[in-house]
């Protein structure tokens, strides 16, 4: 028997330079399934801090920068470490304020077999 997964991606969120501010705030709706792939990319001209719990600073972004956190997406459809359902993701500035650019913010989730 072969084991299949059927990839299902999120609607993108998406947060432009204006609305990134000192103190969190959420970049879209919460997760609905157990995220396997998330993938962050910021075109700001100023580093931001993203957050899963609106708190703590979890993953500092460089200017212009991606991060991809690739947890389990090679794994059958229960298996593996997965980024919980109902989990927002959070967006603050270091320092600065950024003038241009955006955030935005990609999520795949294991959707059952193919």
């Amino acid at each position: 028997m072969a084991f299949g997964t059927r990839a299902q991606f999120e609607a993108v969120r998406e947060v432009a330079a204006a609305s990134v501010g000192a103190t969190y705030s959420a970049v879209g709706t919460a997760i609905v399934d157990h995220a396997r792939l998330i993938r962050i990319v910021s075109t700001l001209n100023a580093e931001v801090y993203v957050s899963f719990d609106g708190i703590v600073d979890h993953i500092r972004m460089a200017v212009g920068s991606f991060f991809i956190m690739d947890l389990s997406s090679n794994k059958v459809r229960d298996d593996g470490m997965f980024v919980s359902v109902g989990t927002v993701f959070y967006v603050k500035q270091v320092s600065g304020a950024a003038a241009t650019g955006s955030l935005w913010i990609e999520v795949l989730y294991a959707a059952g077999g193919v």
